[in-house]
């Protein structure tokens, strides 16, 4: 049996000067995500020698990813991006294949494998 289709989008960034608008929009963004079918989870991870942070979503379609993309709070964030960031890219993936030992817990660790 084939394992369902995974996607991710890697959100990966060097932050300036959060303020309070960044941490109401960001905290939005997150229960946004969350409430969406077809969401499975996220993970941060932080770069301490560059200082770039990567956020990893994971989706089970493009439409439920999209639906994110397209809410109106993450355009605002997106439209506000340069007082907060010093720079970002976005990549968007499918999942070929997620396997490990079983002792970590992840977005995709109680997914089937292929």
């Amino acid at each position: 049996m084939d394992a369902p289709t995974v996607y991710t989008s890697t959100f990966t960034f060097v932050k300036l000067q959060y303020d309070a608008q960044f941490h109401r929009l960001d905290e939005a963004i997150a229960v946004v995500a969350k409430s969406i079918p077809g969401y499975l989870g996220e993970e941060t991870w932080e770069n301490a020698s560059t200082g770039q942070i990567s956020n990893v979503y994971y989706w089970n379609s493009l439409e439920a990813m999209q639906q994110l993309i397209t809410h109106p709070t993450h355009l605002e964030a997106k439209s506000n991006h340069a007082q907060w960031l010093a720079g970002y890219q976005v990549v968007i993936a499918q999942v070929l294949r997620s396997y490990g030992d079983g002792r970590l817990s992840a977005p995709l660790s109680d997914r089937p494998s292929s």
